[in-house]
C-alpha cells in the first residue's frame, strides 16, 4: 500500500463530486485487480466494493465492468454474479488478438467468451473492435477475425456489443454493415466527430461519451454531441483512464462520472437531472436492469473476486 505522505499529488484520487439528484450508470469501466493494482494513490488502492460504495454515494447506481482478455472477462462475470451494482461485458481486446493468433490460442479464448456470454449477468460482448493506433498493419487480420467472431457471439446470445474503435472508424462501420450489427451496438469512448455520429444515428447505434468530452482539445466530440440524438447517448468513465476535467491526469473512478454528466448537460443546454434520466433510460434499454437477483457463480479457476494474489 502506498504511503499517503509520500504519494505524489497527481496520483491521488480526486475528492467526491456533488451527488447527482437523478442517478446514472457508468456503462464502461475497469475495476478488475489487473487494471487497478499497481496504480499508487494517496489513500491506498481501493477494491471494487469501495469503488462502488463511493459511486453509489454520488448517484452512480451501477456499472458495466468490462473484460479485456480471458482472465479479466472471467473475473468480470464472476464478480457481477455476486455484486448487484455490477453487470459484466466480456471480450478479447483487439490489441490482444494478434498475440493470441500468433500463439494459436485465439480460438480457445473466443470459446471462453462464448461460454461466459451465456451467464445471466453478462450483458454485453466487449470491448471488441479495431485499433489501428497501437497495432500495426500486420495485426489487422487477427483483429478483424476476432471482431467478426465477437459480433456473432453477441447476436447468438442477444447481447449488446461494446466497440473499441481507435483510428479505425471506416473499417469498423464497414464491418458492422457487412456482418450485420447486433440490435444494441455501442461505440464505447466515442472518438469520432459529427460524420461518425450521423452514421451512428442513422443506424441506431449508441454513442458512449467519456471524460474526453470535457477536454479543451476535443472539438470533434463537441461536434458529435451537436448531432447525436439524446436517445442514443450513454456515459462512461473508462476508469482508471480518461479522468474528466477538472481532474484530468489523476486516477479515474466511477464516482467521478457526475463531472462528465454535468459538463455534457451544460454543453447541451439542458439540466443535469434531465440528461441523467435520459441516459439511465438508454442504459437500461441496452443492458437490462441491474436489480436482477445476483447468484453464486461456478468456481473460478483464476481465483474468486475476493481472493488476493498468492492465496
Amino acid at each position: 500500500m502506498t504511503d499517503p505522505a509520500s504519494a505524489r499529488p497527481e496520483l491521488r484520487y480526486p475528492p467526491l463530486p456533488e451527488a447527482l439528484l437523478v442517478p446514472v450508470y457508468d456503462n464502461h469501466t475497469h475495476l478488475d485487480p489487473s487494471v487497478t493494482s499497481g496504480r499508487p494513490v494517496a489513500e491506498g488502492e481501493l477494491d471494487y466494493r469501495e469503488h462502488l460504495d463511493r459511486a453509489s454515494s454520488v448517484g452512480v447506481r451501477g456499472i458495466v465492468q468490462v473484460g479485456t482478455d480471458v482472465e479479466t472477462s472471467i473475473w468480470s462475470a464472476e464478480t457481477a454474479a455476486i455484486e448487484p451494482r455490477m453487470l459484466a461485458a466480456v471480450a478479447i481486446h483487439p490489441n490482444e488478438t494478434p498475440r493470441l493468433e500468433a500463439d494459436g490460442t485465439l480460438d480457445d479464448a473466443l470459446a471462453v467468451i462464448d461460454e461466459l456470454a451465456a451467464r445471466p449477468r453478462v450483458r454485453a460482448i466487449g470491448e471488441t473492435g479495431l485499433d489501428y493506433f497501437r497495432t500495426g498493419v500486420e495485426g489487422r487480420s487477427a483483429q478483424q477475425r476476432a471482431f467478426e467472431a465477437h459480433i456473432e457471439i453477441a447476436k447468438k446470445h442477444d447481447l449488446a456489443l461494446q466497440i473499441h474503435d481507435r483510428d479505425a472508424h471506416d473499417d469498423v462501420v464497414a464491418t458492422l454493415r457487412r456482418v450485420g450489427a447486433p440490435t444494441r451496438t455501442v461505440f464505447h469512448c466515442f472518438s469520432g466527430g459529427a460524420e461518425l455520429a450521423r452514421e451512428c444515428a442513422d443506424n441506431g447505434w449508441f454513442m458512449s461519451f467519456a471524460g474526453t468530452a470535457t477536454f479543451k482539445n476535443a472539438q470533434n466530440l463537441r461536434d458529435a454531441l451537436d448531432v447525436a440524438p439524446r436517445n442514443l447517448l450513454l456515459l462512461e468513465t473508462d476508469a482508471p483512464y480518461l479522468t474528466p476535467m477538472p481532474h484530468r491526469g489523476k486516477p479515474n473512478a466511477p464516482f467521478l462520472l457526475p463531472h462528465t454528466v454535468r459538463w455534457i448537460a451544460d454543453y447541451l443546454g439542458t439540466d443535469a437531472s434531465m440528461l441523467a434520466a435520459q441516459v439511465s433510460s438508454n442504459t437500461e434499454y441496452v443492458y437490462g436492469h441491474w436489480d436482477d437477483e445476483p447468484v453464486t457463480s461456478p468456481p473460478n479457476p483464476y481465483g474468486t473476486p475476493d481472493q488476493k494474489d498468492g492465496e
